[in-house]
């Protein structure tokens, strides 16, 4: 389903027409609920980047949300994994900025909405690694998503819940909405949250009991 589907199961399924900044809206205020509900491959990215010599700090991408990981790649080309701490344990445990006490970084954690800060300093222009969460592109602004190609259902019903609460329309046809949509996203965390984590050779084949 495309943004012109849905847009018109929007309106066809509440009978209602709406401005193009109306329904933008509902669209994509279903798809931040959805995204915030279930994690998808869909919503993780990977970019890798280079520490300087000297600064503690690591730009982070502009639509970073949050941090699967983060690591540094040494000269033997082997990942080394940056814990997550507190800023004010970096600080505190490495609080000299003097050349002798640099080193390979092995704590990080969220200095501001930009940058990262580590511990130690880094001695060296280091490869890292970032792999993290963060919003796709609005269905509304490229036309396809991975939601409208492969769950559309989440999209239809999570916009529709925001399309007829905005008409303050009758309870008994919100609820009706709001169970489709959970029916719904219980299948797409099943993949997401299920399906996407495991495989046959580890988990084994799913199997349904029989009576």
């Amino acid at each position: 389903m495309n943004y012109a589907e849905l847009v018109d199961e929007i309106q066809s399924y509440t009978e209602n027409t709406f401005q193009t900044v109306d329904i933008d809206t509902f669209i994509q205020q279903a798809e931040q609920r959805i995204y915030n509900t279930v994690q998808l491959p869909a919503l993780r990215r990977n970019v890798t980047g280079t520490t300087t010599i000297g600064n503690k700090y690591l730009a982070m991408p502009a639509d970073w949300l949050a941090t699967f990981s983060l690591a540094v790649i040494n000269g033997n080309n082997e990942y080394l994994y940056l814990l997550n701490k507190d800023v004010n344990f970096i600080r505190q445990s490495f609080p000299d900025t003097d050349a002798d006490f640099y080193g390979e970084p092995q704590y990080y954690a969220v200095f501001d909405n930009t940058s990262f800060i580590m511990g130690p300093t880094p001695d060296a222009n280091y490869d890292v690694e970032l792999h993290y969460f963060y919003y796709p592109e609005s269905i509304t602004t490229a036309g396809t998503s991975w939601l409208g190609d492969n769950f559309s259902s989440t999209l239809l019903y999570g916009s529709l819940l925001e399309a007829y609460t905005y008409m303050k329309g009758e309870a008994d046809v919100i609820a009706q909405y709001q169970k489709r949509y959970d029916d719904a996203m219980f299948l797409l965390k099943q993949l997401g949250d299920g399906k996407d984590r495991q495989d046959a050779y580890r988990s084994g084949q799913v199997r349904v009991k029989v009576v």
